[in-house]
């Protein structure tokens, strides 16, 4: 490994742009994802911008990131038009990272930075959060939208409330709506704080409501992170020893939301993703999308993965190339999910084929248990609203779909696989408790009634969905009699 050179700019080329993005997070998400966009854009744009990153919480990397002049590889790995990718980018959009809590005084003086116009966040799920205990006066805010409000304030001082000094702010953390929970945050410290803000509470909320620009967004790229495994071939291979590889699927999609005092097209000039080529939809909401998304990604995995491991199969990929499975897998997505739902079909299709190439990783061994945890609550949010559309669509069940929750069902019975391989459920303990109670009993029926009157598990009773409690008994009694895999042949 000695032949190995240091990763910063004394030994690679960096290029030097206008910071135009304050950044929090600088985790293995967003370098891998958002910083890479960045970087995709300047190679293809006129963008010409780069990433100041901020360390949302007290320890964080910022440290290793200044360590490597804020260098590092991104290694996309997956399947890409059906060719396997496996590629090598260095990605240099990130100018300097920061901790707010040791260099605040720096932190602050982004606000008056007259180039800054984004601000991307990742701060996990609890990131977006309001804690009445933080103060005006805290060096920094414990909380992300108290720190950004103290920066826009800051902001809005050092350029006398200019209406192009505003910013255009897109979180992405895996939330629903996330921008619009953020906004409402904002909103909330801007009242906490009004004796702090003084006179220029009126003028400053006025300016923040109508000249920052706040967008919802739908984040989507698998991202395992540092490649522990085969980080020495990818060193040599590099030449670096790059301490700050990042590993990522070749898919990405990223939906931006444009919020409600802009236009797509004046978003879409100043974030030019689209035109470098790029998965980002700029759209007037992100609901359809999240809808697709839960849909035709999540929705499948809920179903493929107790079929699957029941079968004998353990790997999502061996799933989607085995005979049976893999059609059982392509009816369920396009015959029925996709069926569900209200975006153009084309582009339904597309996605779903994209879907499928993700499943059909070459480089992830995706364990199908690793997917089934909490089976029930998935099926509740991904699934079920799919199985009533297509029954007020067509008049009749969803045959995979319906077959899908019966394999759940199945697979909380517990016990042994045919190859001896343990059976081993994990949910809610009550929900765990219900089915080996309603297992004990030997009657598929009764198996069948006490899941779907579960008000626990649906909040409701799904003896309301016509024909359902009948055709999910027949389906465990054909998994009884027959076993997995010949019981989903009779339905494909």
């Amino acid at each position: 490994m000695s032949n190995l050179k240091s990763l910063n700019k004394q030994t690679a080329p960096k290029s030097t742009m206008p910071e135009k993005i304050i950044q929090f997070g600088e985790g293995n998400f967003l370098r891998a994802f958002v910083d890479w966009i960045i970087w995709n854009m300047n190679q293809k744009t006129n963008f010409n911008g780069s990433v100041v990153v901020v360390q949302p919480i007290e320890r964080g990397m910022v440290d290793w990131l200044n360590g490597q002049d804020c260098l590092y590889h991104v290694n996309l790995q997956g399947r890409l038009n059906g060719e396997a990718v496996n590629s090598l980018e260095r990605i240099d959009v990130i100018s300097r990272a920061l901790n707010p809590y040791t260099q605040n005084w720096a932190y602050m003086a982004l606000a008056e930075q007259p180039e800054i116009r984004f601000v991307i966040s990742n701060t996990t799920e609890a990131g977006i959060a309001f804690d009445d205990t933080c103060k005006f006066t805290d060096a920094p805010a414990s909380s992300y939208p108290g720190k950004l409000v103290q920066l826009l304030f800051h902001r809005y001082k050092t350029f006398n409330g200019d209406p192009k000094k505003g910013l255009i702010i897109m979180p992405c953390e895996l939330i629903f709506l996330n921008g619009h929970h953020l906004k409402e945050c904002i909103f909330k410290y801007i009242e906490l704080w009004k004796e702090d803000l003084g006179a220029d509470y009126e003028g400053f909320k006025e300016w923040f409501t109508k000249y920052n620009y706040v967008c919802a967004t739908l984040v989507d790229r698998i991202v395992p992170g540092f490649p522990r495994k085969e980080i020495a071939d990818i060193q040599q291979k590099i030449g670096y020893k790059d301490n700050l590889v990042v590993q990522a699927e070749i898919f990405h999609l990223w939906v931006i939301e444009k919020a409600e005092n802009m236009t797509c097209e004046e978003l879409r000039e100043e974030f030019p993703a689209e035109k470098a080529g790029l998965h980002v939809l700029i759209a007037e909401s992100e609901k359809p999308y999240h809808e697709r998304k839960v849909t035709l990604l999540n929705g499948p995995h809920t179903v493929l993965s107790p079929v699957t491991f029941l079968s004998g199969v353990d790997i999502v990929r061996d799933a989607c190339n085995h005979e049976i499975l893999g059609k059982y897998i392509h009816k369920v997505q396009f015959e029925e999910l996709m069926e569900t739902l209200n975006l153009p079909m084309d582009e339904l299709k597309q996605f779903a084929t994209d879907v499928l190439e993700r499943f059909n990783n070459p480089f992830v061994d995706h364990q199908v248990t690793s997917i089934m945890l909490n089976s029930f609550p998935k099926f509740c949010a991904r699934d079920l609203p799919g199985v009533k559309t297509y029954l007020e669509r067509k008049g009749e069940l969803p045959q995979g779909l319906v077959f899908g929750l019966a394999a759940i069902i199945t697979y909380y019975k517990g016990g042994k696989r045919v190859d001896g391989v343990d059976i081993v459920p994990n949910d809610d303990q009550k929900i765990m408790d219900l089915l080996k109670e309603l297992w004990e009993t030997g009657d598929t029926k009764k198996v069948a009634d006490g899941v779907l009157s579960a008000d626990m598990i649906w909040g409701e009773d799904l003896h309301n969905v016509e024909g359902l409690a009948e055709l999910v008994k027949k389906d465990l009694d054909l998994i009884q009699e027959k076993g997995m895999l010949e019981a989903v042949k009779t339905i494909i």
